[in-house]
């Protein structure tokens, strides 16, 4: 053992040197800000000793409001944070935190007949928030680790999101693995959709890619990421609709919301209680709406909020990007404009200068008595040219 012990301080002893100088390192910085420390405590002290009792006693007055303007604004942070941490979940992630309705709604999208809602493991991470709202699912099954996630707007970032967010739930499933043993770590295929319902047209199955995104666009990338958007709006996806129950009926609510809201007589509240009880009259995810009727109808407001909130933002981000390309181009415009007048203003420059160039030696050979067709001759000019610049002189005299 000794032996095996001598060798392997043999073999490794630069890294084990190396080790043990880093930490020496922190040790001696921890040290010094340690005796820092002290020493500012010190001079502090001698300091106060030295000034008289008044000087004292407006230093403390001045510590005591620092300490509690400080305090003050830590209560003040704290209450911000606790608003923060206060979001909404969507009706979409309320109806499908329930294992049943997921397992259907996996089943439907999936093809299959599962039966066991247990065979699902819920691994949704807790603080991945969009716009203000937690608006995911994630769950394994098969071996297959699925992101579900609802919009109602189109974002086609959603690739660039789903990436940052299955990083975090790999992180956290291989936590206590090593990642740099000579045995592959195996991790479940990741799985990503969206289910939208915003009022933007699309298709009822569309396709989002990272690649996208890149810059430099490849035809094979070296990292790739895919996301299929199915519409869910009432009307639409109808295959998918009729094998998955709970997601027609929530189709239907939000039809009903939408439709009501519109309405400028109806304030949103009342389009929206108006609808929760239509649509539990009807049998419209009656069991959940009456469960969680007070509940659906605050997170109800609180989207289509959000919804009406965003589009409005979009339109004005539109807005905006319109001003400054018609302004870019104006000054675009301008410049161009001013490169082509100099342009033009060099070449009519040229030209003028040739004409009058031209008309100096004309005049000259006239003085000295030569016909037009001779000076035509001489400078090698159409005729024409020369018979017009003699009438012009003669005219000036």
């Amino acid at each position: 053992m000794l032996i095996c012990t001598k060798a392997y301080f043999k073999k490794n002893q630069r890294y084990i040197k190396t080790t043990y100088t880093i930490y020496n390192l922190i040790l001696f910085q921890k040290s010094m800000l340690s005796y820092q420390s002290i020493v500012k405590k010190q001079e502090m002290t001698e300091r106060v000793k030295r000034h008289p009792p008044a000087y004292r006693r407006k230093l403390n007055m001045a510590k005591r409001k620092n300490q509690k303007r400080r305090s003050k604004k830590y209560q003040v942070n704290n209450r911000q944070l606790k608003a923060k941490r206060m979001y909404k979940d969507t009706i979409f992630r309320m109806l499908y935190h329930n294992k049943e309705n997921l397992l259907s709604l996996y089943n439907a999208v999936n093809g299959r007949e599962y039966t066991d809602p247990e065979k699902l493991q819920v691994v949704t991470l807790e603080n991945a928030i969009y716009m203000g709202m937690k608006n995911d699912l994630a769950f394994i099954m098969d071996m297959n680790l699925y992101l579900y996630e609802h919009q109602s707007t189109y974002n086609p970032n959603i690739p660039l999101r789903n990436l940052f967010y299955i990083a975090d739930e790999y992180q956290r499933l291989v936590v206590r693995k090593s990642l740099y043993s000579t045995v592959i770590q195996k991790i479940p295929t990741p799985r990503f959709l969206v289910f939208y319902n915003g009022t933007k047209e699309v298709e009822d199955r569309s396709e989002f890619r990272l690649s996208s995104a890149y810059e430099n666009a490849t035809e094979n990338p070296d990292l790739e990421l895919r996301v299929t958007m199915l519409n869910v709006n009432d009307g639409h996806s109808s295959d998918l609709m009729e094998h998955c129950r709970t997601l027609k009926e929530y189709a239907q609510y939000v039809a009903r919301v939408r439709k009501y809201a519109a309405k400028q007589d109806v304030s949103l509240e009342e389009a929206v209680t108006r609808a929760v009880d239509e649509c539990i009259e009807e049998g419209i995810l009656a069991e959940f709406l009456l469960k969680n009727k007070t509940e659906v109808i605050k997170v109800s407001i609180y989207e289509y909020d959000k919804e009406f909130e965003e589009k409005k933002l979009r339109k004005a981000e539109y807005e905006a990007g319109r001003q400054d390309g018609i302004e870019i181009g104006r000054q675009d415009g301008i410049e161009i404009g001013r490169q082509d007048g100099i342009e033009i203003g060099r070449q009519d420059g040229i030209e003028i200068g040739k004409r009058i160039l031209l008309e100096k030696i004309i005049k000259k050979k006239l003085k000295k008595g030569k016909s037009t067709e001779q000076i035509a001759d001489e400078l090698e000019e159409d005729i024409n040219i020369i018979q017009k610049v003699v009438e012009k002189l003669k005219s000036q005299i």
